[in-house]
């Protein structure tokens, strides 16, 4: 008897606990369900949050690290970005300032470019001055390089909190020069729009009628920049009317051959010159050479699906047609900068190219149109007529060159 109910109590003992083992896995695969649907739910509402991003992919025939930086997608990131306030930089340009005359939509500083197969280093100023330690860096080129150059000036000023341990030096001539006197560091920009000789060489007083090139003299403007340790150029805007006057002889000289050439003809003849400097006066093993591709214009909204009568002005958002393209941007001009690049390798002579191109295209909002000052504050007429006086060629600052910037650090520290 004793026995019997031995064996039942083991039979129900038995079962009890079988049934506390089916109701564990029960009760466990009921909260891996939960967890797994309350994952899903935030996922999907997350998803649901983040802001579109515009896909591009754009290769370059030119020199580029094993990640192709230049494909890839702008993400919307109000936590990491703008790299630095407008109004904390103290040489920020007004031209540049949209903010400051008036912008309201700030949304244009929060785009970060991320390529498809990598990431961009982040941006570190201190580790760039150190770099810079001792040496030179100068950007040269025309209005859009002065701009990438006060980015690259803000990013650096930065972190120098020490007012005295920094000065400007611009006295109106083609050079202006940023110090940062704690690494005798010197970040500097050059007016030389056509990289070569031209009558619009003046950083002021350069609105003429007509363009004049001394298309084989460089000398002028490249004794000033050649032992430089990183040089950046950029020559494009200005080359971009049908022909462009070119002169054989001096500015004073009264017997001077003067002859219209077309603009691709032209600009394949400055570059030629531009090769042969570099090539010849250039220090291999001291400095680094790089060139900005051409920067979008976005004047004609009926480019991008916009009203015909409309440009830049009030845009908010990016352009999201793939491969975009505008009209003023010529392929067949950065062809030739590329074979210059190509034939310069041969020599023994590497530039690398930044291309900027295909991944500013899609920032048409990124313009100050009539948010900036250049020579002098907007009338209440201009401002009244935002389709004629938006400025839809230069970008916003924080913006879009610092992106470039950004790229050109990664490229700095790729070796």
């Amino acid at each position: 008897m004793v026995a019997r109910n031995q064996n039942l109590v083991a039979i129900t003992w038995g079962a009890s606990v079988k049934f506390s083992i089916v109701q564990f896995f029960v009760s466990l695969l009921l909260a891996v369900f939960f967890m797994a649907a309350v994952y899903i739910a935030r996922e999907y509402v997350t998803f649901s949050m983040i802001p579109v991003t515009v896909d591009v992919t754009f290769s370059s025939g030119s020199s580029q690290p094993e990640c192709n930086m230049f494909s890839g997608k702008w993400v919307y990131d109000d936590k990491s970005y703008p790299l630095y306030k407008e109004k904390e930089c103290k040489f920020m340009s007004d031209q540049l300032a949209c903010n400051k005359f008036g912008r309201q939509d700030l949304s244009y500083q929060y785009w970060r470019w991320q390529p498809h197969h990598c990431d961009i280093p982040r941006f570190n100023a201190t580790r760039l001055l150190e770099e810079l330690r001792n040496k030179r860096m100068v950007f040269v080129g025309d209005s859009l390089n002065r701009g990438q150059w006060v980015s690259m000036v803000c990013l650096l000023d930065s972190s120098i909190h020490d007012p005295n341990m920094k000065l400007m030096n611009n006295t109106g001539s083609n050079l202006i020069i940023y110090k940062a006197l704690g690494y005798n560091a010197s970040i500097e920009f050059y007016w030389e729009p056509l990289l070569v000789e031209s009558n619009s060489d003046d950083p002021v007083n350069h609105k003429l009628p007509e363009r004049i090139v001394r298309t084989q003299s460089i000398e002028k403007h490249a004794k000033v920049w050649t032992d430089a340790d990183i040089l950046v150029f950029n020559s494009y805007l200005w080359w971009k009317q049908p022909h462009i006057k070119v002169l054989w002889g001096s500015f004073k000289d009264e017997n001077g051959i003067y002859k219209e050439v077309e603009n691709l003809r032209s600009y394949e003849m400055a570059f030629k010159t531009w090769s042969d400097w570099l090539e010849i006066h250039v220090d291999r093993a001291k400095t680094r050479l790089f060139f900005i591709s051409m920067s979008p214009v976005h004047e004609k909204a009926e480019e991008w699906g916009g009203s015909s009568d409309q440009n830049c002005y009030s845009e908010t958002d990016l352009i999201t047609k793939e491969g975009y393209t505008g009209n003023k941007t010529d392929p067949n001009m950065m062809r030739i900068v590329e074979n210059t690049v190509d034939e310069l390798k041969t020599r023994g002579l590497k530039v690398e190219i930044i291309n900027i191109t295909q991944l500013s295209e899609y920032r048409k909002e990124g313009h100050p149109s009539i948010y900036r000052k250049q020579w002098g504050a907007l009338s209440e007429e201009q401002l009244s007529n935002p389709n004629s006086y938006s400025d839809c060629i230069h970008w916003c600052l924080p913006g879009v060159p610092d992106v470039w910037n950004e790229l050109l650090y990664a490229y700095i520290f790729q070796q």
